[in-house]
């Protein structure tokens, strides 16, 4: 996402998953487990500064209305909880990998989900979650690291969180391996498009200025490379599909200014210290100029998407052998005169 002005923190190390957090009234989960190896990516990726997320997240849940930015998040979680209620039955035990301050949880409902555990990397996420009428447990961990036995979920849930972790393929063989088999995963991340108006205008803002441009936008996986990973990681009966969230805002630095309040702020390591003054303005100036609303407003594109995998079970519905077809494909042009002849 984009990077605003730097922060200035000052931060203690947080304590590992699995081991006891003081003073914050959470709960942490010791696994027993260890993950199988072999498991990840055949390199270890170090897109992001994992640290400077956390912080992040720390800082916008800790904002006197963090509700405020919570619009984005809310809407997806929400549409996240409609996958859910569209599965014909009853969760004992879930869980939602970097929840943030819960909001898939909000929507749901003690009669669907009996029980769910909610982890972040953000401890103040987890102390200022929202409501729900589901009992619920807190646990500092990272997307990353789950802290959880195999085969423990019914249900796990994400939304806009893994597009910041750094190594995709092995979070989801470690959500494929807490599930228990014919459990199921429901998540969803940004897109590749997702703000390429704010991308674009810093770009050609940065060029015309400063005679090149640097990474502002964070990246995204594409879309056609989610089946493959999900496949890779273990899960089965896959559907993925892509959708758009538009949000109008006054200009530019509103944009960055939610954000920044969402916590979603650049944190790649090859993200650029900072902008200069009058670049900030020309990208501002180009953003009006190419995608102005008639109102005068300008649009921002969030691009969402939407994944569902299954663990596999002896009991799921399977493809036929091959070769077990008893009609070919160039018998179905004559598909009715056959029903016809066997209702005579």
């Amino acid at each position: 996402m984009a990077l605003l002005t730097p922060l200035r923190f000052s931060w203690r190390q947080l304590p590992a998953a699995g081991v006891p957090v003081k003073n914050f009234g959470l709960r942490t989960v010791a696994s027993g487990a260890s993950f199988p190896s072999g498991g990840g990516s055949p390199k270890a990726f170090n897109i992001f500064d994992r640290d400077l997320k956390r912080k992040q997240k720390n800082w916008a849940a800790q904002q006197p209305e963090p509700m405020k930015f919570d619009y984005l998040k809310e809407e997806v979680g929400s549409r996240i909880a409609d996958r859910v209620y569209d599965i014909a039955r009853d969760f004992h035990l879930a869980l939602d990998v970097g929840c943030g301050r819960g909001y898939i949880a909000e929507h749901l409902n003690k009669e669907t989900v009996g029980k769910l555990f909610q982890t972040d990397i953000a401890e103040n996420a987890l102390k200022n979650a929202l409501e729900t009428e589901i009992p619920t447990v807190s646990v500092l961990a990272d997307e990353e690291f789950l802290p959880f036995r195999e085969n423990t979920f019914d249900l796990v849930v994400s939304s806009l969180s893994l597009h910041w972790v750094n190594d995709l393929p092995r979070a989801l063989e470690q959500i494929h391996y807490v599930l228990k088999p014919d459990g199921v995963f429901i998540g969803a991340m940004f897109g590749g498009d997702t703000l390429f108006e704010l991308r674009c205008s810093l770009q050609l803002a940065e060029t015309e200025r400063e005679g090149g441009f640097s990474p502002h936008i964070s990246p995204f996986t594409a879309v056609n490379d989610l089946g493959h990973l999900l496949g890779r990681a273990g899960f089965n009966t896959l559907t993925v599909d892509t959708d758009e969230i538009q949000v109008n805002y006054p200009g530019m630095f509103e944009l960055m200014e939610d954000l920044q309040g969402m916590g979603e702020s650049n944190c790649a390591w090859n993200r650029k210290a900072l902008l200069h003054r009058d670049t900030m303005l020309a990208a501002a100036a180009v953003y009006q100029e190419m995608y102005r609303n008639e109102d005068g407003s300008v649009p921002a594109t969030y691009q969402i998407y939407y994944m569902i995998g299954w663990k596999y079970h002896d009991s799921q519905a399977r493809p036929a052998e091959r070769g077990s077809a008893t009609v070919s494909f160039g018998e179905l042009g004559k598909i009715n005169d056959l029903m016809s002849q066997g209702k005579k």
